[in-house]
């Protein structure tokens, strides 16, 4: 019977009898996470710092419905794998446990990566998670960092961001100076706060450059890793594009219009600014690989 079944098993997505356990841990992981995420809509994803942690959630269940849609027509076996899912996924719950008692968001959100990935192994296996696996990579970047390594590494960004933004605008000779992290244009004082230092929207930007890389799937590893690292120098320059445009506004149609609608559409500029980026950078790359490959397939027509 079960020698039968196996190859049946492996064909169709979700037999009906794994549908109800299925369903009991889907409404079980609700009962679980609802809070949770209430908490995190009306606490930390609701502050600037975490602004990223909803686009990032709302794109990982995108890629899960995506990937999970194509598993018939890719041909994945479902083989469940429950010796190594039950201990990913008891860590997962313990990890929940501790970190929605003690409030420590790290464990409580993050337990949500290790709880899914440890059903998906109960249910159906290594093959299915392999299929998946950017998924709960890319989860991983809604998870809100402690704040005492936040402070740590947002200081020195801060500071290179307001340097870089008061050095360009002397350049462009407006009347601006620059004490530590606030700069003064004209008869205004603009803070470069935490939002604007770079770490919230590099986490952004990273997440949605691979992102980006996985759904191109380019064959060179050379040129996907060259990519992913430039993301960093790409989040510094639309960071500095971000505090210039905010202290233009400023300086041109005063403190109100700086602080109001516009410093939230300037958020925007600096995602379309970061994304245009990535693509005009994986178009130069494509480009100049092209012209290699034609250069070494030519080697008569340079002599």
């Amino acid at each position: 019977m079960t020698a039968m079944t196996a190859p049946y098993l492996a064909r169709v997505p979700l037999s009906d009898r794994r549908a109800w356990p299925m369903l009991l841990v889907l409404l079980g992981l609700l009962v679980m996470y609802v809070p949770s995420f209430y908490d995190l809509f009306h606490g930390a994803w609701s502050t600037d710092k975490n602004a990223h942690g909803p686009i990032v959630f709302a794109v990982a269940l995108w890629f899960f419905y995506f990937r999970a849609s194509s598993l018939v027509s890719a041909q994945v076996p479902q083989q469940p794998a429950p010796w190594l899912g039950y201990p990913i996924l008891v860590l997962g719950l313990l990890c929940f446990v501790v970190g929605r008692s003690q409030s420590v968001l790290v464990l409580e959100v993050g337990s949500l990566v290790l709880v899914l990935l440890g059903t998906i192994l109960v249910f159906l296996g290594r093959a299915v998670a392999r299929h998946l696996w950017f998924g709960f990579f890319f989860m991983c970047f809604m998870v809100p960092l402690p704040g005492s390594l936040v402070d740590a590494v947002t200081q020195p960004l801060k500071i290179a961001v307001s340097y870089s933004a008061e050095n360009l605008l002397f350049h462009l000779n407006y009347p601006i100076a620059r004490s530590g992290v606030i700069l003064l244009i004209g008869p205004y004082q603009l803070l470069v706060a935490d939002a604007c230092s770079g770490l919230n929207s590099l986490f952004t930007l990273e997440a949605l450059g691979l992102l980006y890389l996985n759904v191109m799937r380019h064959e060179s590893a050379f040129r996907n890793i060259l990519l992913a690292l430039l993301i960093v120098p790409i989040s510094f320059v639309s960071n500095v594009t971000r505090v210039i445009v905010l202290a233009l506004i400023t300086y041109y149609m005063g403190d109100a219009a700086g602080q109001g609608f516009l410093h939230g559409f300037s958020g925007m500029v600096l995602f379309l600014c970061g994304l245009l980026l990535i693509i005009s950078l994986d178009s130069l790359l494509r480009a100049m690989s092209r012209a290699l490959q034609r250069y070494r397939q030519s080697p008569g027509e340079r002599t």
